[in-house]
């Protein structure tokens, strides 16, 4: 029987040691690497390296102290460029940058952060001048309109509150009223929604380059129903609060037709869709 064949029936063979080395094998040796000995050139090279980088950090740390405290960088002027309305003294006491201070311990954000929380003020920016100035570009907001309460204010074109206006004052476009005192005192920081849309009715008369513009006087927020324009002469116009590009054509037409009839009307009302109610005087 040849025991070099498997068979099913036949008895496995008996395993090998595995852990047995070869013959080959067995009469090879194992050589252990030796360690290299130190290079002293090369350890020379490494201190080298990091003494001169404790030199570096050294002279860093140095360098940044004789900027935070050297004479010649502490702040002799502060200029502010930009302004026809708002006072200098107003913008300076804002930024808060007293003479003597560093130039470099002047924290930008925040002295333009002060500078902006004034209502008048649009935009700013510092900028450091060496060696020891400090430049303040200012954008004023703009006066666009009036609003009237218990005295008049101008406001900006996005509705915030900028000041008294003088006695004396003819605004461009329409005056705003019939805000609550609540809705006045918050315009020094956001316009109210009433606003917004009292703006927006004055923009669209301007985009219409409409002669109502200078026609009208006074738009009316305090009704529900929406804004009440009165012109020049004292009529009440009732505008309603939808469709202002289509009722304010009506209502050119409509002063033109009484101009030319030399009729006089109180009041007109155009929140009716294709209807015009007139109100004699009388």
């Amino acid at each position: 029987m040849n025991r070099g064949l498997l068979s099913p029936r036949g008895a496995p063979p008996a395993p090998g040691d595995a852990g047995a080395r070869p013959r080959v094998l067995a009469r090879q040796r194992v050589r252990r690497r030796r360690r290299a000995a130190p290079d002293p050139a090369r350890r020379r090279r490494r201190l080298a390296t990091a003494l001169a980088l404790l030199v570096a950090a050294a002279g860093a740390g140095a360098g940044v102290r004789w900027l935070l405290t050297s004479p010649r960088f502490a702040v002799r002027a502060v200029e502010v460029r930009g302004l026809s309305r708002v006072p200098v003294e107003r913008v300076l006491a804002a930024a808060a940058i007293p003479p003597g201070t560093n130039l470099w311990r002047i924290d930008p954000a925040a002295v333009v952060a002060r500078v902006q929380a004034l209502p008048e003020v649009r935009r700013a920016e510092l900028v450091r001048e060496l060696p020891n100035r400090v430049t303040l570009r200012v954008e004023e907001r703009r006066p666009f309109t009036l609003v009237g309460g218990p005295r008049l204010h101008w406001l900006d074109e996005e509705g915030r509150l900028l000041g008294e206006a003088a006695a004396a004052t003819a605004p461009p476009v329409p005056v705003i009223t019939g805000l609550s005192e609540q809705e006045l005192a918050a315009l020094a920081t956001a316009p109210s929604p009433r606003v917004q849309a009292a703006l927006a009715l004055i923009r669209t008369l301007l985009r219409r380059g409409s002669p109502l513009t200078t026609a009208i006087s006074e738009i009316d927020m305090s009704r529900r129903e929406g804004p009440v324009l009165y012109t020049v002469d004292g009529v009440e116009v009732r505008l309603g609060a939808e469709e202002w590009e289509e009722r304010l054509g009506r209502l050119e037409g409509v002063l033109a037709r009484l101009a030319a009839e030399g009729a006089e009307v109180r009041t007109i009302d155009l929140r009716f869709r294709d209807q015009v109610v007139l109100r004699h005087g009388g």
